[in-house]
C-alpha cells in the first residue's frame, strides 16, 4: 500500500489519524498497523487492541496515556512489572485489568479496591491464607467467590452471612461432620442442600423439615428403619422416594 493509499484510508490526507503520527508510514507499511482497523491514535478499543497485539513490546510506552481505554489495553500487553503503578489508577477499568494480572503476592493492597470487578478479580486469585479479610466484604458475590476458596477448617465463619447465597455455597462445601452448623436455617434451598450431604443422624432430623424437598433430599441419606413414617407423606415424590428407598433397603449402602 503507498503511503497516499495509507492516508485517504486514515480519513483524508494531513486531517486523518496517520497526520503526525510517529509510525507513519514506516507500520502501515510494514503491516504492524491499519488505519481505521488496527491504530493506536483511534479511540476505538477495538483498534487499539488490535495495534498492541501486533506491538505487545510498545504497550509500556502507554501506561500513562490520558485516555482511560488506552491504558486498559496497555496494561493486558504491557510486562507485569510495569504495571504495579496502575494498582490505583483512577479508572476501575484499568485496575480491573491490573488485578487480573498482577504476582498473587501483589494482591493485597486492592482488596479494599471500591470496584466490585476489581475485588471479585482479587477474591478469585488472592492466596487462601489472606482470603478471610475479604469475609465481610459489602458484596454478596465478593463473598460467594471466597466461600469457593476458602479452606474448609473457616468455612463455618460464613455459615451465618446474610445471603442466602452465600450460605447455599457454604452448606456445598462444609464438612459432613459440621452441617449441622446450617441445619436450622431459615431458607429451605439451603436446608436441602445441607440434607442432601448429611450424616444418617442429621438426615434423620431433616425427615421431619417443613419443607417437602428438604425432606425428599434427605430421605437418601437418613436411615432406612425410619422411611416407613413418610410412606404417608403429603408430597406424592417424598412419598415415592422413601418407597424405592425401602424397596432397595436390603441392598442399599448409605455414603459416609
Amino acid at each position: 500500500m503507498t503511503s497516499e493509499a495509507i492516508q485517504e484510508k486514515a480519513g483524508g490526507g494531513r486531517l486523518g489519524l496517520c497526520a503526525a503520527c510517529s509510525f507513519y508510514p514506516e507500520f502501515p507499511e510494514h503491516r504492524r498497523c491499519t488505519p481505521g482497523d488496527a491504530c493506536i491514535r483511534a479511540h476505538s478499543g477495538r483498534q487499539i487492541d488490535r495495534f498492541l497485539r501486533q506491538n505487545p513490546e510498545l504497550a509500556e510506552n502507554y501506561l500513562a496515556d490520558l485516555f482511560w481505554e488506552r491504558r486498559a489495553i496497555a496494561a493486558r500487553y504491557a510486562p507485569v512489572d510495569r504495571i504495579f503503578g496502575l494498582k490505583s489508577d483512577q479508572d476501575e477499568v484499568v485496575r480491573r485489568v491490573v488485578a487480573t494480572r498482577l504476582p498473587i503476592d501483589q494482591l493485597s493492597s486492592m482488596i479494599k479496591d471500591p470496584d466490585r470487578e476489581v475485588r471479585l478479580s482479587v477474591a478469585a486469585r488472592l492466596a487462601e491464607n489472606l482470603l478471610g479479610q475479604l469475609i465481610h466484604d459489602p458484596d454478596y458475590l465478593i463473598r460467594a467467590t471466597v466461600a469457593r476458596r476458602l479452606p474448609h477448617g473457616q468455612l463455618s465463619k460464613l455459615v451465618h452471612d446474610p445471603e442466602r447465597e452465600v450460605r447455599k455455597v457454604v452448606a456445598a462445601r462444609l464438612p459432613t461432620f459440621a452441617l449441622h452448623l446450617l441445619a436450622d436455617d431459615h431458607e429451605p434451598e439451603v436446608r436441602a442442600l445441607v440434607a442432601e450431604r448429611a450424616l444418617p443422624e442429621l438426615a434423620a432430623r431433616l425427615l421431619q423439615d417443613s419443607e417437602w424437598w428438604v425432606r425428599l433430599a434427605a430421605v437418601s441419606r437418613a436411615p432406612s428403619e425410619l422411611l416407613p413414617s413418610l410412606l404417608d407423606d403429603p408430597e406424592c415424590e417424598v412419598r415415592e422416594a422413601a418407597r424405592l428407598r425401602l424397596a432397595d433397603a436390603p441392598t442399599a449402602r448409605l455414603e459416609g
